[in-house]
């Protein structure tokens, strides 16, 4: 008996499932197949064609009605199809495919977010010596004093007060001092921290952080999504829409037990469906992104 033949039999007593069904169990799959065989996230590898081997005909059969019979007619789609350690190690598959081009220490890291009330742009120092900008969505801008020798100059609004300074600490947004190993970068998580111990969502907001307005190295990125995927209570939310309106998957991190769900919101961070790559968290978008020379400049 053939294939076609063990199909064709198959088919006629088990009913086949609409597209729309079967649209969450494919982005699942999908994920499933861009990270299969990878418990860490590693380089890619090149990976053999998918065969039939070793497989009877009793085998074959049980996988056919599983595929054809995985939807049935009559019954609704569960909510969130997709598997959301699967979809974060898709995004760290992604992310070490992305090209990359390091900041000079004199450059900066720009980046373009959509948000509910408008459009935010940043201007952020990739050694963290250099002043940078931020340009608030109702027009006005936020000076980020670069930090030089312990101190920084101090602002009044957005005038710059002459020679006063005061203590300051260094952060650049080039990061290739990261790790680049998951179980690293989630120890780095749990020591830096935004919340108290055990608040993953806080760290979630730590993650999109990083995210966002911050030049991680390809390798240190996909670390950055690994590491997330090892957080337990992780919920994938299907059909979601980025600020700009991009469809994708939206991966939240759990509230603590004691958080009142009608005030404490689950940070929510999304990717592109199919691609896995990186759109946005907290109902902002990134349109933009890039290194340029100097405050004001766009990429």
């Amino acid at each position: 008996m053939d294939e076609l033949q063990l199909i064709e039999e198959r088919t006629e007593t088990v009913p086949l499932a609409d597209s729309g069904a079967l649209g969450g169990a494919r982005a699942r799959l999908m994920a499933e197949i861009a990270v299969a065989g990878t418990e860490n996230v590693a380089p890619l590898r090149k990976r053999r064609p998918w065969v039939w081997t070793g497989v009877g005909a009793a085998g074959l059969a049980a996988a056919i009605t599983a595929v054809v019979a995985l939807a049935p007619a009559g019954l609704e789609p569960p909510t969130a199809a997709a598997d959301p350690v699967a979809v974060l190690r898709g995004a760290a598959e992604a992310a070490l495919k992305t090209p990359d081009n390091p900041p000079k220490p004199n450059q900066f890291v720009y980046t373009k977010t959509k948000q509910p009330d408008g459009v935010r742009e940043s201007w952020l120092s990739a050694d963290g010596t250099h002043d940078g900008l931020i340009k608030m969505p109702d027009g006005s801008t936020d000076p980020v004093p670069g930090c030089r020798d312990g101190r920084a100059q101090v602002y009044k609004g957005d005038e710059l007060v002459k020679g006063v300074t005061e203590p300051c600490t260094r952060w650049p947004h080039y990061r290739p001092d990261l790790p680049t190993d998951v179980d690293a970068m989630f120890a780095y998580l749990n020591a830096n921290h935004s919340g108290e111990d055990g608040d993953y969502n806080a760290m979630g907001k730590d993650v999109v952080a990083l995210a966002n307005e911050t030049y991680l190295p390809p390798a240190v990125r996909a670390a950055l999504y690994g590491a997330a995927a090892k957080v337990p209570g992780l919920r994938a939310v299907d059909h979601v829409q980025d600020g700009a309106g991009r469809p994708g998957v939206g991966i939240t991190w759990p509230l603590k037990p004691e958080d009142d769900p009608e005030v404490a919101k689950p940070t929510m961070i999304v990717f592109a469906a199919g691609t896995f790559l990186y759109l946005g968290g907290n109902g902002a978008a990134v349109t933009a992104s890039g290194v340029v020379d100097a405050v004001g400049q766009r990429p």
